[in-house]
């Protein structure tokens, strides 16, 4: 790589392929495979190119997505680029499919019977919305009778709620968690026990 700018070559990479690429498949584009680009030398070409593009005069970012890098345009110029480019419709998320993608990124991988058992009502069209709007995914299949659907967030997802991975999602605390109890109790007319 001596005679080519590593910053820049990671950018021809990502820009020419669109899409989210894998940390570990870059540093060996930019090396080779027995010998790949070093890590250090990697992240901090990837973090001087973030640097870079977060800057306001700049209309693209360079994102991570769970040990992805990709480049993509920066949220306040989507309504520029819709009137240029065939761009998906914004998706509006209701308070029904909040709760249902909630469930699933907190509790992933998990069944349809699972986010039932939680919510307490039938979820199969907020789960059919969420893997249409591409938030969600099947990921596998429960080892169980009848085998159920798994499943879990999407890249989308992380990208749409601008988080790099799973262990960006704020934690949960005690006090919120029986709130929620409290609340579903009077709720439900019920008494709830732990």
């Amino acid at each position: 790589m001596s005679d080519v700018n590593l910053k820049a070559a990671i950018e021809a990479v990502l820009f020419a392929t669109g899409k989210a690429i894998e940390e570990s498949k870059l540093m060996i584009a930019l090396g080779t495979e027995e010998e790949p680009i070093p890590k250090k030398e990697f992240k901090a070409a990837i973090k001087e190119l973030m640097q870079d593009y977060d800057v306001e005069d700049r209309g693209i970012r360079l994102i991570e997505l769970d040990g992805k890098y990709q480049l993509c345009t920066k949220n306040e110029y989507y309504d520029i680029l819709s009137k240029i480019v065939n761009m998906p419709k914004k998706h509006v998320l209701t308070d029904v499919l909040l709760e249902t993608l909630s469930i699933i990124a907190y509790k992933q991988p998990v069944t349809r019977a699972e986010i039932e058992k939680i919510r307490g009502v039938s979820c199969s069209h907020a789960v059919n919305r969420l893997v249409e709007y591409n938030l969600a995914k099947e990921v596998g299949r429960l080892d169980a009778p009848g085998h159920p659907i798994l499943f879990g967030t999407t890249d989308d997802f992380l990208r749409s709620f601008g988080i790099s991975s799973m262990d960006d999602l704020p934690d949960i605390s005690p006090d919120k968690i029986e709130d929620f109890r409290r609340q579903a109790e009077e709720e439900a007319g019920i008494e709830v026990t732990t």
